[in-house]
């Protein structure tokens, strides 16, 4: 296989959000709101366990009034804030406000970290003429989390779900990443930690690499292998 083109996942591929504490302190302090430091650990737990943060943990269950909106909540920003919005409300928390005000904490670039290979691995890529492009389920334009942290020169392509109309598995998306880079799917690989979503991608050709989604500093290293998959890999990083 010739690697043409390389597709990543954004969130626990290229960057991982903070955590659910750190997420909620931040529009907790924000806004005013003064909390025992036992009730937020309390509250950072029980969001978490409801799925609320995007990018975190996946809900432990899905209640049945939000069913629908989570199975498609990628398609549109309507549907991406009503899905996490609504499991965030699952948890009482001190004022209304803050449902919204934790939906717009996550969207911020500071909220959210590379992983420590991210840079270097996109580097080489770029530097021996493979095409990048970040495919993502998401309901909001992550350029500028791109911007922020010096990567978005490194990208020749964004495509977003909420952007499409569509979300992974479907092949329509991986689709039009390929065509965005100008290369056959089955030049490309897919890398990404969702085995569900993101090897959907098989279904055009492309070769599938998934990575685990772990915390920042507990992953320093596992996207160098999609170096690996280079022809002349003896001289990667």
């Amino acid at each position: 296989m010739t690697v043409k083109g390389a597709l990543f996942d954004f969130s626990g591929t290229l960057f991982r959000i903070e955590s659910t504490e750190s997420w909620l302190r931040t529009a907790l302090e924000r806004s005013g709101t003064p909390v025992p430091d036992e009730e937020v650990v309390r509250y950072a737990r029980d969001l978490e366990e409801a799925g609320a943060l995007p990018g975190g943990a996946p809900p432990l269950t899905v209640p049945p009034h939000l069913e629908e909106a989570w199975a498609v909540r990628d398609r549109s920003a309507e549907l991406h804030r009503a899905a996490f919005t609504g499991m965030a409300r699952e948890v009482p928390l001190p004022r209304p406000e803050l449902y919204d005000a934790l939906y717009d904490r996550h969207m911020e670039p500071a909220a959210w970290r590379p992983y420590p290979d991210a840079p270097e691995v996109l580097g080489e890529l770029r530097r021996r003429g493979v095409r990048i492009a970040v495919v993502s389920n998401i309901g909001w334009d992550l350029r500028p989390v791109f911007r922020a942290h010096g990567l978005d020169p490194l990208v020749d392509a964004y495509v977003l779900s909420y952007e499409h109309g569509v979300q992974k598995p479907d092949p329509r998306l991986f689709r039009a990443a390929c065509d965005a880079l100008g290369v056959d799917p089955r030049d490309a690989v897919m890398v990404g930690d969702d085995r569900r979503a993101d090897a959907g991608a098989a279904a055009l050709g492309c070769r599938v690499h998934l990575v685990d989604h772990l915390p920042v500093d507990r992953r320093p290293d596992s996207l160098r292998a999609v170096l690996g998959l280079l022809p002349d890999a003896a001289t990667a990083l």
